[in-house]
C-alpha cells in the first residue's frame, strides 16, 4: 500500500514554472516531493492507480515544460545526505540525488577534496549529473562517479550500477539512452583526491588563472582547489551561467545546443562548404576519438544567429551563444527559436544541431 503521508502531501495544479531554471511551463495536474525512498516508492504507486504518467524533476535546469502544463505526477526528488569514507588513496562521497549539486562541488573543495572543481556553479541537483554525464572545463562527472544508486520504476527494486556500468559518454549515458526512464536515480558515489591537484587543463580555465596571477591577486596565487572553483564561477558568471535572479540572462537551461561530433568526412564536407560562402576564418575544431568535435557556439554565430538576439519574448543570450533565455516569452516561443537556429545553422554548414534539454510533451 501507499504511505498515506506521502499521498497526504499530493497537490493539484501546481505550476511547474518556479520549479525551473527557464521560469516556463503550465501546472502538473498532480504534484509531489519526495525525500525518501519509500516516498519515492508510494508516489510511483499513486500514479500506477491514477493512470498518470509520471516526471521526475530536480533542479528544473535541463528540462522544458510546455506552456499547457503536463497531464502528470510530477515528483521533485528531495532526498538529501552527504556521507564520506575513506576508500585506500581517495575518499567516497555519497550525495542524496536531491542535493544542489553545486554545494557538493562547494563542500569538496572546502574539504579539499579535488575531481569535481570544475563543475562548479552548474545548477541542478546530485541526481541530474549522470545522466547527461555532465561536464566543464575540462572534467566530466563520470570521471569520478564509481557508484549510482537508483530506483527501477516499474519493479520500485533499488539497483546499483558501478562506473564501467553506466555507458558514459559525451553528455549521454545508459540513464539518458537505452535506460531512458526506466531507473530514477536515488543517490550517487563520487571517489575524490584528498589535497589532490586541481584540473586545470582546459584551455579558457587557465588563461583565467594566468590572467588572475598577472593582475596581482592574492588569492590566485597559486591554483589551489579554492582558487580553481573562483575562476570557474567567474567565467560562468561573464556568460550568466550562473543561477543568479538578478540576472535576466541566466533564465536559460545553459547551452542549449550539443557540440557536434563529425566524421572525418562530414568534418571535411563542413568545412568545403563554408569555404565556398567566401569564408576564409577556419573551422574552429578538435579530436573527439574517431571524429572532430565543432563548438556549436561557433556554428551559431557564423549562421547568423549573434548573441543578443531576440524575438517575442525570448532571445540568445548577450554573453552565451548557446543560452537561449525566457525574457516573460512563451515556451512555444522558445523551441520556435530553437528550430530557427538549427534551420539556419542546416542551411549554412549541413549540419543539424542537437538539443541537449528534455523537451516534455504535454499529453505524454
Amino acid at each position: 500500500m501507499a504511505d498515506t503521508r506521502a499521498l497526504s502531501e499530493l497537490r493539484e495544479n501546481v505550476p511547474l514554472a518556479p520549479y525551473t531554471t527557464l521560469g516556463l511551463g503550465g501546472p502538473a495536474r498532480l504534484f509531489a516531493e519526495v525525500a525518501s525512498v519509500e516516498e519515492l516508492c508510494a508516489a510511483l504507486e499513486t500514479a500506477g492507480m491514477r493512470g498518470l504518467p509520471v516526471l521526475v524533476i530536480g533542479g528544473g535546469s535541463n528540462i522544458i515544460v510546455p506552456d499547457e502544463g503536463l497531464n502528470a505526477l510530477v515528483i521533485r526528488i528531495a532526498l538529501r545526505g552527504i556521507r564520506t569514507e575513506r576508500s585506500g588513496n581517495r575518499v567516497i562521497v555519497a550525495a542524496g540525488a536531491g542535493e544542489s549539486w553545486d554545494a557538493l562541488v562547494q563542500h569538496a573543495v572546502a574539504s579539499e577534496l579535488a575531481g569535481i572543481e570544475c563543475l562548479s556553479g552548474i545548477p541542478g541537483t546530485v541526481g541530474a549529473t549522470p545522466i547527461q554525464n555532465v561536464g566543464a572545463y575540462g572534467q566530466e562527472v563520470g570521471e569520478t562517479v564509481v557508484l549510482v544508486r537508483a530506483l527501477e520504476r516499474r519493479t520500485l527494486a533499488v539497483r546499483e550500477f558501478r562506473a564501467h556500468e553506466c555507458a558514459f559518454g559525451y553528455r549521454q549515458s545508459r540513464f539518458k539512452a537505452v535506460d531512458a526512464g526506466r531507473y530514477i536515480i536515488t543517490e550517487v558515489h563520487f571517489a575524490l583526491t584528498p589535497s589532490g591537484e586541481p584540473c586545470t587543463r582546459y584551455p579558457e580555465l587557465a588563461r583565467q588563472l594566468e590572467t588572475l596571477q598577472a593582475s596581482g591577486h592574492r588569492e590566485t596565487a597559486r591554483r589551489g582547489l579554492k582558487e580553481v572553483r573562483e575562476a570557474v564561477l567567474t567565467l560562468r558568471r561573464r556568460k550568466s551561467m550562473v543561477a543568479d535572479p538578478a540576472d535576466p540572462y541566466s533564465r536559460s537551461v545553459g547551452s542549449f545546443f550539443l557540440n557536434p561530433v563529425l566524421s572525418l568526412d562530414e568534418f571535411r564536407t563542413l568545412v568545403q562548404q563554408w569555404h565556398s560562402r567566401g569564408a576564409t576564418e577556419p573551422v574552429p575544431s578538435f579530436r573527439a576519438g574517431e571524429g572532430m568535435k565543432v563548438p556549436a557556439a561557433w556554428l551559431v554565430e557564423h549562421a547568423g544567429f549573434t548573441k543578443g538576439y531576440r524575438t517575442g519574448g525570448v532571445g540568445i543570450s548577450a554573453h552565451h551563444a548557446l543560452a537561449l533565455v525566457n525574457f516573460e516569452g512563451t515556451t512555444r516561443e522558445l523551441l520556435a527559436l530553437a528550430e530557427e537556429i538549427q534551420t539556419g545553422v542546416h542551411a549554412v554548414f549541413g549540419v543539424r544541431l542537437e538539443r541537449e534539454p528534455i523537451i516534455l510533451d504535454a499529453t505524454p
